[in-house]
């Protein structure tokens, strides 16, 4: 008898402002051969945060089943981002190819950005809109 493998469900947040209407449908691509994508939020153009001299971002958000545990697809999600040519900076708010932050896991919101940006917060409601906002 197979043994299925338990599901985890995360929203996690995309950004790009490095050739963002090609870095993100890649960073998808490469998602869905790591995990099942559930679905996906408008994606939107902000201004950046932090570091305003650069140009502006394409934000928005997925929803994923996986198996991996969080600490696995972090790393996962972090690899992705080295395929897609993301260099880390000194400067954590400069221009990037594309950024992925687990900010849901299993229902539990897990970034504190969900409270302080609204692009987030809204991305994320539209994917799971009876998420419950407590700390």
């Amino acid at each position: 008898m197979s043994r299925i493998a338990a599901q985890n469900i995360a929203v996690i947040g995309m950004g790009s402002n490095v050739n963002p209407k090609s870095n993100v449908p890649k960073a998808k691509r490469f998602l869905k051969k790591q995990c099942r994508l559930l679905g996906e939020s408008k994606f939107i153009k902000t201004k950046p945060v932090g570091y305003k001299q650069q140009d502006d971002f394409l934000n928005g958000a997925v929803v994923v089943a996986t198996a991996q545990t969080r600490s696995k697809f972090k790393s996962t999600l972090k690899r992705i981002e080295t395929q897609l040519g993301r260099k880390r900076q000194a400067n954590p708010y400069g221009p990037r190819t594309i950024d992925l932050d687990i900010l849901v896991w299993n229902g539990k919101i897990v970034d504190r950005d969900f409270y302080t940006r609204k692009f987030i917060r809204q991305s994320v409601l539209e994917l799971m809109p009876g998420l419950v906002k407590s700390k």
